[in-house]
């Protein structure tokens, strides 16, 4: 078999790797955000019912392999619906977006269950509904608290999206392979997609940095009375 050198065209099917990297993860995110935080406001609300739902939809992605379920989306889902085909990029982003919901979900349930039982009761005695309460006071306190655990899942994600290779589709990983089988040059071929992953990260971690700080600094965390009576002066 003959090898040609490691070139800018091998470096581009790299960085066209990475850019569908971030493409497919951040689409998991987005996605898989709107599902989690769905399901982390039932793992908290006063409804019994759905919260077993919650936990029952956590606990079940949670408790196979990231590997598992995108073999499900890829191979599983077309056999319930003979003929149809999923294609190699949505499959991708459907199986990361599930597996993202169920720690989002998480993440949500436990920064709303770290703020002090006060708010709720007392936005409970000002005769705020549940869904006020969650939307107007809770929240806007507890994304704060989601900020870090977020931004960490969020490079867990980035790294766990490789597996989507197993599908054929040429993400960073998967360019990473065809490149080192083309050039006989893995060592440097790992290198170079290992400083890909690690610039995205690294970069990530660092505007998460930056904006808990501006959180900190900027933010102010909404009374209960502000929200009730958000014209009216309150003593304090």
């Amino acid at each position: 078999m003959m090898f040609t050198s490691f070139d800018g065209a091998d470096l581009l099917l790299i960085l066209k790797g990475a850019f569908v990297t971030i493409q497919i993860s951040a689409l998991a995110v987005v996605l898989g955000g709107a599902v989690g935080v769905l399901s982390g406001l039932m793992a908290v609300s006063p409804w019994p019912v759905l919260r077993w739902l919650s936990a029952i939809w956590v606990s079940a992605i949670r408790g196979v392999p990231v590997l598992l379920i995108i073999f499900f989306v890829y191979f599983g889902l077309p056999l319930l619906s003979p003929g149809s085909n999923v294609p190699d990029y949505w499959a991708a982003v459907t199986a990361l977006t599930i597996f993202a919901s169920a720690y989002i979900s998480e993440i949500v349930r436990g920064s709303i269950a770290a703020l002090p039982r006060g708010q709720m009761e007392a936005a409970s005695a000002l005769g705020l509904s549940w869904s006020r309460t969650m939307f107007s006071v809770i929240l806007p306190q507890a994304s704060r608290i989601m900020v870090p655990p977020g931004v960490g899942f969020l490079v867990v994600l980035i790294k766990d999206s490789s597996l989507v290779a197993v599908i054929g589709l040429i993400e960073l990983t998967r360019a990473g392979n065809i490149v080192a089988s083309q050039t006989g040059q893995p060592i440097l071929s790992y290198l170079v997609v290992g400083a890909f992953y690690f610039a995205i990260c690294f970069g990530l971690s660092v505007l998460g940095r930056r904006y808990e700080r501006r959180l900190n600094i900027r933010v102010e965390t909404p009374e209960v009375s502000d929200i009730l009576l958000p014209t009216q002066g309150v003593s304090k």
